[in-house]
């Protein structure tokens, strides 16, 4: 009995001092965002460092889904005796607080309680008060504990991108599906964002943001084999080969997500704009499938042919049907994509267009437990897709939606021909 007693007291006593340890939440400064200049100061898995310009803020976003104080502070390394002054602002509530170097050794500077009044997500801003061009020191994390901290979620990653998120069309039980039609329209634009129109099992067409000056047009087609990063290791009878491309249209290789034959059109398509898509599939005999990507030039009022590939070791038609929103590059994940698509149709070999009113829901393994703010819907008779933005909320995978009916199949499909292919 006596040894039960003790066991019993000692399972308690480090169950206890197990949840002491846990309760702080170390949150490193390589998952936070830089404002309003990405590239402001370095971000590397040692931290932020760089940070001399106090109109740079430092954030951090977070879902703290329970309420109650926070006690909040930050580690910081500067030179033995230099000071620092800082900023910390949480759900409204702003603090500050100094820091004097240790040399190597990192200093932790503590802001004190906040209260966390309703649960859901939080924006953590760390801002300099520090003269221009004197550092703010190098930020090593954020450190979070209290009652708040039970339970929240924030990305520990170094990865700091949206998840990729996903509407999946089903081929309505057909499988010579030789044509797909969709209408894109984005709304929200920010830098280095894919909004793709049409993917299937071979490749994928859509549009970018490739930088603060150049949109672009893209239509791809995967190699077949399953080499993921080089095409030089592709041999020549698993290549896709180029069968025509549209006026000003590059063509070239692809990498690192698989290999293929890669073509853009540099094109400053607008935010708000509908934009509309087209891809076609030909095939020649048991093992080759012509895929063509046309687009409709909203500025020439003409369908235009980007380009064609003629894919080896195929033979197919049309298969898993797919569009996506993508945030190709990390720095600015904290930024909100959204994209409305919509009027999609397919089209059988014997030249029937039917339309495609139903699609499921699905992210990537980042919105899996990294990042929650994901979502699809139905908004004014479309479907859209949202990632980032650490809004509120988010969308289960495999939901399915259902938009209404347009009735309205693609009638001015005057496309380019192609040349004559064995």
């Amino acid at each position: 009995m006596k040894y039960s007693r003790l066991l019993t007291i000692t399972v308690l006593l480090l169950a206890g001092l197990a949840a002491q340890a846990q309760s702080e939440l170390r949150v490193p400064a390589f998952t936070a965002y830089l404002d309003p200049d990405v590239e402001g100061a370095q971000v590397g898995r040692s931290g932020i460092s760089g940070w001399d310009n106090p109109k740079l803020r430092v954030l951090w976003f977070g879902n703290l889904q329970t309420t109650g104080r926070l006690d909040c502070a930050v580690t910081v390394r500067l030179p033995a005796g230099a000071e620092s002054k800082l900023r910390l602002t949480v759900a409204g509530q702003s603090r500050e607080a100094a820091a004097k170097g240790a040399g190597d050794d990192a200093v932790k500077v503590s802001f004190g309680a906040f209260d966390i009044a309703a649960a859901g997500y939080q924006k953590f801003t760390l801002e300099s008060l520090n003269a221009p061009g004197q550092s703010a020191g190098d930020v090593g994390a954020l450190l979070l504990d209290g009652a708040a901290v039970r339970n929240a979620q924030f990305n520990l990653k170094a990865r700091r991108n949206t998840a990729s998120v996903h509407l999946n069309y089903s081929n309505l039980g057909f499988t010579n599906v030789d044509a797909f039609y969709c209408e894109v329209t984005p709304v929200v634009t920010p830098l280095w964002t894919y909004f793709e129109a049409v993917g299937w099992h071979r490749g994928y067409f859509g549009m970018q943001v490739n930088s603060p000056t150049e949109r672009r047009i893209i239509f791809s087609v995967w190699d077949s084999g399953d080499e993921a990063v080089s095409r030089d290791r592709v041999g020549q009878s698993d290549r896709v080969t180029l069968i025509a491309k549209g006026e000003h249209v590059f063509s070239g290789d692809f990498g690192n997500e698989g290999t293929g034959g890669h073509s853009h059109l540099v094109y400053d398509w607008k935010t708000g704009d509908r934009q509309r898509f087209l891809v076609t599939a030909k095939p020649t005999d048991a093992t080759h499938t012509i895929y063509s990507g046309y687009w409709f030039h909203p500025g020439q009022k003409k369908w235009m042919l980007i380009s064609s590939w003629k894919a080896p070791k195929d033979g197919e038609y049309l298969h898993g049907l797919y569009s996506f929103v993508e945030n190709f590059g990390g720095d600015n994940g904290l930024l909100n994509r959204k994209s409305f698509y919509g009027n999609q149709w397919l089209r059988t070999a014997d030249g029937a267009w039917h339309e495609v009113t139903t699609a499921s829901f699905s992210h990537d393994a980042t919105g899996r437990r990294d990042r929650f703010d994901r979502y699809m819907g139905v908004e004014n008779g479309q479907f859209f897709l949202s990632t980032g933005g650490f809004l509120p909320g988010y969308t289960r995978f495999g939901a399915e939606f259902t938009r209404p009916a347009t009735g309205q199949a693609p009638a001015d499909l005057d496309l380019p021909s192609l040349p004559a292919v064995k």
